[in-house]
């Protein structure tokens, strides 16, 4: 009866496949997913406001301002935005919540910009657990930045902003939008693809131990 004599060689090889095979159905997975909008909000439908609340939100501990479109315009041709320290000398929470799937990745993009009226801003945003502090000076121009967040469970979760301090001279927000991730239909026939060639290699194993 033959029996291979160093059974850790093969051992070892079968153990690089499956682990090239994991990663091939790995890399199929992310390469082949496109993003999917779960929320977007340019606040071009609100009303023109000072100490106001923009639809779908609500502001807490504070108030904020829809300012824009000739009105405060510090960022003309941007539409309308936030003043996320509204004009009662008192910054407001920003927020909205959200149901999203445990086990999903989310990504909340978002444009932030400094109040152009010679102070500093510092604006806390968090997304579900997830959570990053920008510091804006005056003349900052509108950037762009994403926040990720993958919740454990399905559940409702927020995403906020808040400015600290309160001197009717907050940050500027415009452009708060939400994605995450949808693997095209291709992408699940490369993943069963590699699943099951990671079957064979198992079984194969398997066999080749009982010769």
């Amino acid at each position: 009866m033959f029996r291979n004599r160093n059974p850790s060689s093969s051992f070892i090889s079968n153990r690089s496949v499956k682990a090239g095979l994991c990663a091939f159905a790995l890399s199929a997975f992310t390469s082949g997913a496109q993003a999917a909008v779960l929320f977007s909000d340019n606040f071009d439908s609100n009303a023109i406001s000072l100490n106001a609340v923009p639809a779908g939100w609500t502001v807490s501990n504070g108030t904020v301002d829809i300012i824009g479109n000739g009105f405060f315009d510090f960022y003309p041709g941007n539409g309308a935005f936030i003043d996320l320290d509204g004009s009662t000398n008192d910054a407001g929470a920003l927020s909205q919540s959200f149901s999203l799937t445990g086990g999903i990745t989310y990504n909340a993009s978002f444009t932030l910009g400094g109040s152009t009226r010679g102070d500093s801003n510092i604006v806390d945003v968090s997304f579900g657990t997830s959570s990053q502090t920008f510091t804006l000076a005056s003349n900052d121009p509108l950037a762009l930045f994403t926040l990720g967040f993958t919740p454990a469970t399905d559940g409702s979760y927020a995403l906020t902003f808040a400015n600290q301090g309160g001197d009717s001279l907050g940050a500027i927000l415009l452009d708060v939008e939400i994605t995450h991730a949808i693997p095209e239909p291709e992408t699940y026939a490369l993943m069963l693809a590699g699943l099951g060639m990671l079957g064979a290699v198992s079984r194969r194993r398997k066999n080749g131990a009982n010769v």
